[in-house]
């Protein structure tokens, strides 16, 4: 960032706390902490009249106008497997499906008043890609004292143009608003503003617990270094006690405790521990949404994947450039860059080192706060026009190459949620309607679909007994589902199949009646 201009004589800054204090007695320390400040208007701007345009908010816009084009229209018709979980939890016309133990109600709390006034898959679609283009907005238009309008803009540009963040604005996830609390959060902290970062570290914690804590550590460990930011340290841990406060009541209630809901989501999970995961998000960079065994080779379309690559090289690019900077006196703003890289880099630890499998989105929140620095070095090395030229370039490459996998993603993810649509279809003609139970392997997104409730015996989602299953399913039409050639459990051998029509070969094996069962008893 090229240094500003001094104010002028009884002009004011923001001081380390976030306070405007006289220009003339502003303190070295107060000075790192220093925003960008706002030129004076030049004779050249000073006879314009008309508004000025916000290109932030032409970002958002931009970003909101995509998703709406592209993704709303495809995913219209049906819901995946994460999202039925979520919208099953308030929704007052469906069973609640099972809720695993590493999943926290933010996504749920946020649907809630939509799923609450509407079945239709458009409306939710619409509301959640207008609410995300404002969160983008607002959580980037806190970084603008601090960068300036350039860079905040291109970060934000650069954040959202990327295919699992257009694709998430639409759907029901919680990392996407994990990306915004946290660029937020950081925002709000080096500005000093209390009550807005105890908000979104608290947002934080409700859509994503594990990543609340991995997001305040590097704030705490620079509040407590530093003498001008220890004020912000109640802050910090108010939000992160709002935020969690749910989670650990949860913890108690269903699984014990703290400890236990920690024991049972790492073995969800696949026990957490020690397993670097770098080639297993290589290799899910471009898709499939969720690599769970991750037995694909390289990604397709490598070209596409390079600034994966290169964004670790640009973060560090950009420290050392405002570190040079701020050694030879010039007005970098040294601690915001540092503070987003330690952030991000903490925010990504446990995606990349402590689980086995992997997710495009499961790095958005990084990518978010790492698109502040890779912003200040495009917009520093872009001065000379031939260079600008050469960054305009390598940015169409890539919003073209984002654009490629972005088709490509949304059409594999409405052709899987076709699926599910479609053997909930098959379902109901076979005489399952509520109150119903489905089970097998996918029966959450499938019996939400027909409006029924799922039960699993084994795997993460286990929530029934083989006992329990079959009393219910004496009391209510049932189903269990299979795939193509797989014979059914012991305890159903008995039950009449049927293939289900528009999928790929599943069968739906349905339970006898009541009166077609032996006595209980």
């Amino acid at each position: 960032m090229p240094s500003e201009p001094p104010a002028p004589s009884g002009s004011t800054a923001f001081g380390s706390r976030g306070r405007r204090v006289p220009q003339g007695r502003e303190t070295d320390r107060q000075s790192r902490w220093r925003p960008v400040s706002r030129p004076a208007h030049s004779g050249a701007t000073a006879g314009r009249t008309g508004p000025r345009v916000d290109p932030l908010a032409v970002v958002a816009a931009l970003y909101g106008l995509l998703a709406l084009v592209l993704v709303v229209p495809r995913l219209r018709h049906g819901l995946g497997w994460d999202e039925s979980v979520y919208l099953s939890q308030y929704d007052p016309r469906r069973p609640a499906a099972f809720f695993s133990a590493p999943r926290s109600r933010g996504t749920s709390l946020l649907t809630a008043p939509v799923v609450a006034l509407t079945a239709s898959t458009t409306v939710l679609r619409v509301v959640l890609t207008v609410l995300s283009s404002a969160a983008l907005y607002a959580s980037f238009r806190v970084w603008r004292p601090l960068l300036g309008t350039r860079v905040t803009a291109l970060a934000a540009l650069l954040f959202a143009s990327l295919w699992i963040t257009v694709l998430s604005g639409p759907m029901a996830m919680p990392n996407l608003w994990v990306a915004f609390g946290a660029v937020g959060a950081v925002g709000c902290f080096l500005r000093g503003r209390g009550v807005p970062l105890a908000c979104c570290v608290a947002g934080v914690a409700l859509f994503r617990a594990p990543d609340a804590v991995w997001l305040v550590l590097p704030m705490a460990v620079c509040a407590a270094a530093a003498r001008g930011r220890r004020r912000m340290l109640p802050f910090l841990a108010a939000g992160l006690a709002a935020g969690l406060a749910q989670w650990i009541v949860e913890a108690y209630a269903r699984w014990g405790g703290v400890r236990a809901r920690l024991h049972v989501s790492s073995a969800t999970e696949g026990d957490l521990g020690l397993h670097p995961n770098l080639g297993t998000a290589w290799h899910a960079l471009n898709g499939p949404l969720l690599c769970r065994p991750c037995t694909s080779g390289p990604p397709d379309l490598p070209l596409t994947s390079l600034w994966w690559l290169a964004l670790p090289l640009l973060a560090a690019a950009a420290v050392l450039l405002t570190w040079r900077d701020r050694r030879r006196g010039r007005n970098a703003p040294t601690a915001p860059i540092v503070l987003c890289v330690a952030c991000a880099a903490a925010l990504g630890v446990s995606y990349l080192l402590l689980i086995g499998y992997s997710a495009p989105r499961f790095l958005v929140p990084a990518y978010a706060l790492l698109a502040l620095p890779v912003a200040t070095v495009a917009v520093r090395i872009a001065r000379p026009r031939v260079l600008a030229a050469l960054v305009v370039a390598v940015c169409a490459v890539q919003l073209c190459g984002q654009f490629l996998v972005l088709g490509r993603q949304t059409a594999e993810t409405a052709a899987k949620d076709a699926r599910y649509v479609a053997a909930a279809r098959g379902l109901r003609s076979l005489g399952l309607t509520p109150p119903c139970l489905v089970t097998g392997p996918r029966a959450l997104p499938i019996a939400y679909a027909a409006g029924c409730a799922s039960a699993q015996l084994t795997g993460n989602n286990a929530s029934t007994t083989r006992a329990g299953l079959l009393r219910r399913a004496a009391l209510v039409p049932t189903a269990l589902l299979t795939s193509r050639g797989q014979r059914p459990p012991h305890h159903a051998r008995d039950w009449t199949p049927y293939e289900l029509p528009g999928t790929p070969g599943w069968t739906a094996w349905k339970a006898p009646g009541r009166e077609q069962l032996p006595p209980g008893p």
